[in-house]
């Protein structure tokens, strides 16, 4: 998949592991009175640490080779239990809710299995060497197969039990209820209930979740000083203004990214610039501050957060800031991947009063409020 040895059912989604959003999803819905996990015979251990409990779901029962093979074991283990339906869930399914459910176990009274199900929109075609296209297919009669698939207990335990001495395997169970003779029908499906299989579905899972976490507001706050040097001009808030002098600093010194950065960092507990990018590692000596502030904008990022807004006030009798704001704007806009309507730039003086006043250097105060999952 996309490089991890760990198998797709335990991976973990925002804490939890796909396999136990799966279950609990399922013990959830009221209509379902026991859930039976099928695992492979390898995977004892990594099930137990799931710590998976409640009065609806059985002991787990170990699977075979093929996902056939699986849910025939399951199917067998059910056996005692003599239930009128049974829903067979995908484990990588861990979107799947209680409407869905619904909606199959409804269609059972009427029909011998049900599956959810959603048209096709795109356009497909038909191929018989994987290169040139052959034919087109009505797209009016095709459909997507979800699950859970449900069917009545009897006729699909019969079936899998003959499928099972067949030489061919099958792609799902309503496969096998159709080469059975059995009634199989459509129900509305939905386009969250995804399965995961490629690396790109894990991402869109993270996603979907994330959908749906509710989010606390986090405020940091950051300040800077440098003092002036001999030199030609000064880089500040990603643009560099001609002055008689240039700002001190190991990096470009540019005081406005370096106190945006900071008050970044401080949002989400990340430390603060001296601690991702030491002033004693020479590499930055020189670097375009720019890449401080994308580096804080990435860790909130990463953290499934968002930048609300960032506000930015830089001290100083020169040089003079308000022609530069709107540029200064989109450039820290552009850093941290947001609209320049969320970033405010101010510049005041200090009434030349202190270091500020005697024109000795500049100070940068800035604020952040980024939105985050909640966590406890």
């Amino acid at each position: 998949m996309d490089g991890s040895s760990e198998p797709k059912q335990y991976r973990v989604l925002a804490g939890e592991a796909v396999l136990s959003r799966t279950v609990r999803a399922m013990l959830a819905v009221e209509a379902i009175d026991h859930v039976l996990p099928v695992i492979h015979p390898d995977h004892s251990e990594r099930y137990a640490l799931l710590g998976l409990s409640g009065g609806k779901l059985l002991a787990p029962v170990i699977g075979s080779p093929t996902r056939q093979g699986s849910v025939l074991e399951g199917l067998k283990a059910l056996s005692k239990l003599r239930p009128d339906y049974v829903l067979i869930q995908d484990a990588a399914r861990p979107f799947v809710d209680e409407v869905l459910v619904q909606g199959v176990i409804a269609a059972l009274a009427s029909h011998e299995g049900a599956l959810p199900a959603i048209p096709i929109t795109d356009t497909i075609k038909r191929s018989g060497d994987g290169q040139t296209v052959i034919a087109t297919e009505e797209r009016h009669t095709l459909f997507a197969a979800q699950t859970p698939q449900g069917f009545r207990f009897a006729q699909i335990f019969s079936a899998h039990m003959r499928a099972g001495m067949l030489p061919r395997e099958f792609t799902d169970d309503a496969a096998i209820a159709e080469w059975a003779g059995l009634t199989v029908a459509l129900t509305p499906g939905s386009t969250r209930n995804i399965k995961l299989t490629h690396p790109e579905d894990f991402a869109r899972a993270e996603r979907l979740i994330g959908e749906h976490l509710p989010m606390e507001t986090r405020v940091g706050t950051g300040f800077d000083v440098h003092p002036f040097e001999a030199g030609d001009a000064v880089w500040l808030g990603g643009v560099k203004i001609p002055h008689g002098q240039k700002l001190k600093g190991h990096s470009d010194a540019d005081v406005a990214l370096h106190a945006l950065a900071d008050a970044l960092y401080g949002a989400i507990g990340a430390g603060d610039i001296g601690t991702h990018f030491p002033p004693s590692d020479q590499q930055w000596e020189g670097a375009a501050s720019s890449i401080f502030l994308k580096h804080a904008a990435g860790l909130v990022a990463a953290a499934k957060g968002r930048i609300v807004n960032l506000d930015l006030t830089l001290v100083c009798e020169a040089p003079k800031i308000a022609p530069h704001v709107p540029a200064m704007r989109e450039a820290i806009a552009a850093a941290c991947g947001i609209v320049p309507s969320r970033v405010a730039v101010k510049a005041t003086t200090s009434e030349r009063l202190g270091f500020t006043g005697r024109g000795e250097g500049i100070v940068a105060i800035a604020s952040a409020s980024v939105e985050l999952p909640r966590s406890e």
